[in-house]
């Protein structure tokens, strides 16, 4: 039975902190109400939590350009993870897909040859690090028969998932009047794609691909100098400017941020980089537990001994906004009782610290000791009518 325990407020076990963030908090609410994007649209959110930490026109449909690959990739992920497609599975370089997405169309591409066939998983990586348009045909031909047929089914899956604005016409962004989504729209399905999918999502950390003899660079600029960028997607078309979906890491916090309508590439990068940098200091990393502290204890059913003390496997440094500190709560989470015998250094469970009924951060906890195997019958027969009638 998964037992929920509750330890204590974070609150009351750094209630010095509370001083010091004082000045903080006035501090972090000036620069939150300072900060002006220059993007025509943008938004951060925590990626764990969903929560929203700046937004402009986050609402407005526009052309996403390339950007809308970030669904094109969502649905093949979930056939792959589906059982539905394989990573060495073949799809066929059509006419069409090489004409239109190919050397000679003038835009992203991997150089796929015409008539060839080429497995899911170099697709994969034609889209994702070179945004490559012959790759998006081929697959949706591959998976719904046709272009058309597929943007329909990224539209209603789309819709499905919380992009309500989405409206797709092809599987590439290309421009088109009726291709459409918002930077809210972005930031969910990024969501989803980092949550749902890490096996997939480490594509998108890949600096550069080779296909045809011909070596392409990622285009996201933070992955070469932005310290826990490890993400997602650029796109670009005459009327859209320059857009990016971005996501980076720091004290166990990540965060996604969309911004689109930009000037250039220089301005791109530069109000990236700024939305984060301002949205990281939104958090204050504060150290909760040494490695080895005790955190709780933990019921041993059958043992030497009645419970064991649950410790720190590593140390615990959580990452929270001066508005989360006043409400966090931390709580400990383990399988439980433990069946004796126990050895030590056995991982059980983990503490959370939930915010708003949401975890902000989840890290492991260890077995403190070794709790043996008690032989005696009686002593065991005594554990299991305390466990029918108290359940733990």
């Amino acid at each position: 039975m998964r037992r929920l325990l509750a330890i204590r407020r974070l609150a009351n076990c750094l209630s010095g902190l509370a001083i010091a963030l004082v000045a903080w908090t006035g501090l972090a609410m000036a620069q939150e109400l300072a900060y002006e994007s220059t993007a025509r649209q943008a938004i951060l959110i925590d990626a764990r939590t969903g929560r929203v930490l700046y937004e402009k026109d986050a609402d407005t449909a526009i052309p996403p350009a390339s950007m809308s690959k970030l669904m094109t990739m969502i649905m093949v992920f979930e056939a792959l993870k589906a059982n539905k497609l394989t990573l060495d599975q073949t799809f066929k370089i059509s006419e069409d897909a090489w004409r239109r997405g190919g050397a000679s169309s003038g835009g992203s591409t991997m150089y796929a040859e015409l008539n060839s066939n080429v497995k899911l998983q170099d697709l994969i990586q034609g889209v994702v690090v070179q945004s490559a348009n012959d790759a998006c045909i081929a697959i949706a031909e591959g998976m719904a028969g046709s272009e058309t047929a597929f943007a329909q089914q990224m539209t209603d899956r789309a819709h499905a998932l919380g992009a309500n604005t989405a409206s797709f016409r092809n599987a590439t962004g290309l421009p088109d009047p009726e291709h459409r989504m918002s930077v809210r729209d972005l930031s969910v399905l990024s969501r989803y794609i980092i949550t749902t999918f890490p096996e997939y999502y480490k594509y998108y950390s890949i600096p550069e691909f080779t296909w045809n003899k011909i070596r392409q660079e990622n285009r996201n600029p933070l992955l070469k100098d932005y310290p826990g960028a490890d993400g997602m997607k650029t796109g670009y078309t005459k009327e859209a400017g320059y857009g990016l979906v971005g996501s980076a890491t720091r004290d166990g916090r990540r965060l996604i941020m969309v911004i689109a309508g930009l000037k250039s590439i220089n301005e791109r990068k530069l109000e990236a980089q700024n939305l984060l940098d301002w949205g990281f200091r939104q958090f204050r990393a504060t150290d909760v537990f040494s490695k080895g502290d005790r955190v709780g204890a933990a019921r041993v059913w059958g043992g030497t001994e009645r419970a064991v003390d649950l410790v720190a496997s590593e140390g615990i440094r959580v990452a929270l906004t001066a508005a989360e500190q006043e409400v966090v709560e931390m709580k400990l989470a383990y399988q439980g009782p433990l069946m004796a015998p126990v050895d030590v250094g056995t991982h059980v469970g983990s503490v959370r610290f939930i915010v708003d009924g949401l975890t902000v951060a989840d890290v492991p906890v260890e077995t403190a000791a070794a709790v043996p195997l008690d032989e005696s019958m009686w002593s065991r027969a005594i554990d299991s009518i305390y466990i029918m009638i108290f359940g733990s």
